[in-house]
């Protein structure tokens, strides 16, 4: 299928003056962290033209700006709204230079896809971070997981099979199909085939002849095809999963876990793409709290990796598993937690709001019903020279995360749920800079009057826009190379350092990599990976606290105050401990905490320099300067031929080769 033959979901296209436009391209760009930010941008956001020419700064500003203002415009006509150009012009140009300026940015999913010709026509899922599924219908739930995860969408799951009426299928009469060189021809055989166990459903001999070859381009959505073997790998073990079910040999939690992280396994396909997922599961449930217990199930090892594993706190009777959740917590660092008590009955911690929500994304910021998504946005205070700078931040941000939810996707059960909610969420990077720079007093001040911004934002969107205003709005998400752009702390999180080595690892045949060599940029061999490059840039995180001087328990009432006075999703926190000092007190932290938070995860602190090349290395200030000095100019203008990293979550979607 080609995309051209897919409805076009956005016809009316909104277009930024030439001024604008002229203007945008004519500025300088001021990443974070030196070098560090500008190369990040480059591998990983920076997107082919359509002329073939390569994506700047400017472009990729121009293409999200574009693009959100389209998806507004088009549910303005739809719906015979009056659509004022004038006005909505001179917002843009102000909102478009904020981005550029990085006082806002749309998350990742938005930054790479936002404003191209796939989410025109294809909907809005990829543009989504968020969702979660529940599991009841295995086959659906699977259906649905792999579909998302290959639009890039990070996916919850829970353990809510029942295993009820599954039997073997007679696989002695087998029926041929093949397989359609598409995402949705790979989701329908992986459907097809847990239907012939849980529905009584024919057996199926899969024929992979159609699906491209590895390396071939994909037009569309963007990326290269990583063949067929990762597809044909899940079904055999989707095949011994289920066969291992109906002899016995394995129960409907194993089972479920298995098959949820063998699909994203697969999307991952040998870390050519990405993906996320977070299983969710009962503290009651002994076979969820063991999944990762390698040394007992050592086949586990090739997925178990993929989810997050964490306990969902039901009733007030389940706190008292604490003790034994500690334990697990100090020996391998999992399960999470999430109170689903607080999360069904509070929107910021205090503030009574009902939510359906039971289930979460992968990094716990975003409570979701099954087949929900939520789309996000991100803001730096830091980057802002003045207060009210950062409050007419937000509205954008709050603009740009209002309009994404008007989008529809191509799924209509989520279609119906993301109407009634709109869910979602604003977020904060850098908060612990602000902690540390404004104190705890003005950043609650400047907290409680940011919220109620976007809260008033959010709902004028609504009424404006005629749909009913978000049930959620605002999150701390855990950031990640969007806050590299901008070089601030990510999320609530302090930074491991103030001085360090940050490393960079990209394939030898990628264009960013032929540019890094070019211009000198210190590099190795990957020790782990092959036909990889390292490269080291040398990165200051500023004069806020580094990680390991702030405890435990201190990082737990940071995570208190977001939740009371900004966050009405959750927030994601991994809070760390020492293992020496603070493992002992585990245990009374999440006594203390758990009641009054939605989630969080624990971790404890790892030694400097554990293993070679890792991703942060700490370095002293000396060393810092010296490296910084000997740091060369990186030419981008001699980067082309890329269409950036983040292609790679689906790279078998429907499209001409």
């Amino acid at each position: 299928m080609q995309d051209s033959e897919n409805e076009i979901m956005i016809s009316e296209r909104f277009e930024l003056k030439q001024q604008i436009i002229d203007m945008l391209q004519q500025r300088t760009p001021a990443f974070g962290f030196g070098g560090f930010g500008e190369a990040t941008y480059y591998r990983t956001y920076s997107r082919r033209k359509e002329d073939g020419s390569q994506e700047h700064w400017a472009d990729t500003v121009i293409r999200v700006m574009n693009g959100v203002m389209s998806v507004r415009k088009q549910h303005y006509v739809n719906s015979r709204l009056h659509w004022d150009e004038g006005y909505w012009q001179a917002y843009a140009a102000e909102m478009a230079s904020a981005m550029f300026e990085m006082k806002w940015l749309p998350p990742g999913r938005g930054l790479w896809a936002m404003g191209t010709e796939y989410v025109y026509t294809r909907g809005g899922a990829a543009l989504n971070n968020c969702g979660a599924v529940d599991t009841a219908d295995l086959s659906a739930a699977a259906d649905w997981t792999m579909d998302m995860l290959m639009c890039g969408v990070g996916v919850g799951f829970n353990t809510a099979w029942d295993g009820a009426n599954v039997a073997l299928p007679d696989k002695s009469r087998p029926v041929p199909f093949v397989i359609p060189d598409s995402r949705e021809g790979w989701v329908a055989s992986v459907r097809l085939l847990i239907e012939s166990y849980t529905k009584g459903g024919a057996w199926f001999k899969f024929d992979y002849d159609s699906i491209r070859p590895a390396g071939s381009s994909i037009k569309g959505f963007g990326g290269t095809a990583s063949g067929p073997e990762p597809l044909s790998t899940l079904h055999r073990r989707i095949e011994s999963y289920l066969d291992a079910y109906c002899s016995g040999e394995t129960e409907t939690t194993r089972c479920t876990a298995d098959i949820f992280n063998a699909i994203g396994a697969c999307v991952v396909a040998g870390n050519v793409r990405r993906s996320a997922e977070i299983a969710l599961g009962s503290a009651d449930d002994g076979s969820f709290l063991e999944l990762k217990d390698y040394e007992r199930y050592p086949e586990r090892a090739e997925i178990g990796w993929m989810s997050n594993n964490t306990v969902v706190l039901e009733k007030t009777e389940d706190f008292a598993k604490l003790p034994m959740i500690a334990k697990h917590i100090i020996a391998n660092g999992e399960p999470g937690i999430m109170n689903l008590i607080n999360v069904q009955k509070y929107a910021r911690y205090g503030k009574e709001s009902d939510d359906q929500a039971w289930l979460a994304n992968p990094c716990s910021e975003i409570p979701l019903e099954s087949y929900e998504l939520c789309n996000l946005a991100e803001v730096f205070p830091s980057r802002c020279a003045e207060e009210n700078d950062f409050f007419k931040v937000l509205e954008y941000a709050t603009f740009y995360a209002s309009t994404v939810a008007l989008m529809p996707t191509h799924r209509s059960e989520t279609n119906a749920i993301v109407v009634r909610n709109r869910r979602i969420g604003v977020s904060l990077s850098g908060v612990a800079d602000m902690l540390d720079d404004l104190g705890a007093t003005e950043l609650t001040r400047r907290l409680r009057k940011g919220y109620k911004i976007v809260r008033s934002i959010n709902r004028k969107l609504a009424s404006d826009a005629g749909v009913p205003p978000s049930i959620r709005v605002t999150t701390i998400k855990p950031s990640g190379t969007i806050s590299q752009l901008a070089g601030v702390s990510s999320g609530m999180h302090f930074p491991t350092f103030q001085y360090a080595l940050r490393r960079m690892r990209v394939g030898n045949d990628s264009a960013v990599c032929r540019v890094l060599k070019a211009a000198g940029i210190p590099h190795e061999p990957d020790v782990y990976s092959e036909n990889t490059t390292v490269f080291e840039f040398p990165i200051d995180q500023g004069k806020t606290r580094k990680a390991t001087e702030v405890s435990a328990w201190e990082q737990f009432a940071f995570l208190a105050m977001l939740q009371r006075e900004w966050s009405d999703n959750m927030v994601s926190c991994t809070v760390y401990f020492d293992p020496e000092s603070e493992a002992h007190q585990v245990e009374h932290m999440l006594a203390q905490f758990a009641p009054v938070i939605k989630s969080v995860s624990m971790l404890p602190h790892s030694e400097t320099g554990a293993y070679k090349q890792m991703p942060y290395e700490g370095i002293s200030k000396e060393t810092y300067d010296e490296k910084l000095a000997a740091m060369p100019r990186i030419d981008w203008r001699l980067f082309s031929d890329s269409d950036g990293i983040e292609s790679r979550f689906c790279s078998n979607d429907s499209c001409e080769i």
